[in-house]
């Protein structure tokens, strides 16, 4: 067998493995998909069906029947959509501020970050109620939005420490030689090359927020500011056994989610795409 047969088959290997890892990830999606076309109130099949006997899609517009459903979209989409800009900001300063600190200083606040992140979210639930609580905060979206103002993960901080750390520092120190502050060298030259780090963190945090049930939960007392998820577990409370309408919420929860990932892996296959550009006419220079 020569060389170019091997690399076809290796290649032919590869795609056959890839393949059967996206179905075991993609089975239970298309199934939730399917169960929450069935009949209203058919209980959950016992074998894994691929299609349903009859696709009933007025289970989706059923459920805006129940529940202020479009009320609780609303809600999701505006903490989300405050929280992915200001955690790529915060995360992004502390990130650059960390990769610009001595060596010494810089370990310390990562072992820091890193005790951080292993600490039980739990243990932080009752202090951070009782300080939301003396702030007025409670019942407000400020409440859901406070780990924002922290990088909501010190993961997202490293993140963007470690992309940050990358950029050769003869490229700062002429920044600021011709006179760029902090700010613009930020601006500027760190965040433009740290592209995939800030979508990255962007998918992870609308993730994060868009599917955040504890927090809404402990912080708000308004139905017209529950969001999504508190949505749906109200929805299972008042049929529990109503396995169609419970998978069509499922279904509308995840939805964009998935795009989101869909959108995001084609936006860094063209960055790694351009990377390698790149790459190829510095080659190509020397």
């Amino acid at each position: 067998m020569t060389r170019f047969e091997r690399s076809v088959w290796r290649r032919a290997w590869f795609h056959l493995a890839a393949l059967c890892v996206a179905f075991v990830f993609a089975a239970p999606a298309f199934w939730v998909i399917m169960a929450s076309l069935r009949p209203p109130g058919a209980p959950p099949s016992s074998a894994f069906d691929w299609l349903p006997e009859s696709f009933e899609w007025s289970n989706y517009l059923r459920l805006f029947d129940l529940l202020p459903l479009e009320r609780y979209l609303l809600n999701s989409m505006i903490v989300a959509a405050l929280a992915v800009p200001l955690t790529v900001i915060v995360a992004s300063w502390a990130g650059f501020a960390i990769a610009q600190l001595p060596e010494g200083m810089r370990n310390a606040l990562i072992v820091c970050a890193i005790i951080v992140r292993m600490t039980p979210i739990t243990a932080l639930w009752l202090p951070r109620f009782l300080v939301l609580n003396e702030l007025r905060l409670i019942d407000t979206y400020a409440a859901l939005l406070t780990p924002v103002w922290m990088g909501s993960s010190p993961l997202f901080v490293l993140i963007f420490y470690w992309s940050f750390r990358r950029v050769p520092t003869e490229v700062i120190e002429s920044a600021r030689l011709d006179g760029l502050g902090a700010l613009s060298v930020w601006s500027r030259i760190a965040m433009p090359l740290a592209r995939p780090a800030t979508g990255a963190v962007s998918v992870l945090t609308f993730v994060q927020y868009w599917s955040d049930f504890i927090n809404p939960l402990l912080y708000l007392k308004s139905e017209s500011r529950y969001t999504l998820p508190v949505g749906l577990r109200i929805l299972q409370q008042m049929d529990i056994t109503n396995w169609s309408l419970l998978m069509a919420g499922a279904t509308i929860m995840t939805a964009p989610i998935i795009v989101l990932f869909i959108v995001a892996q084609r936006a860094f296959w063209a960055e790694e795409q351009g990377w390698s550009a790149r790459r190829l006419g510095m080659k190509d220079e020397r």
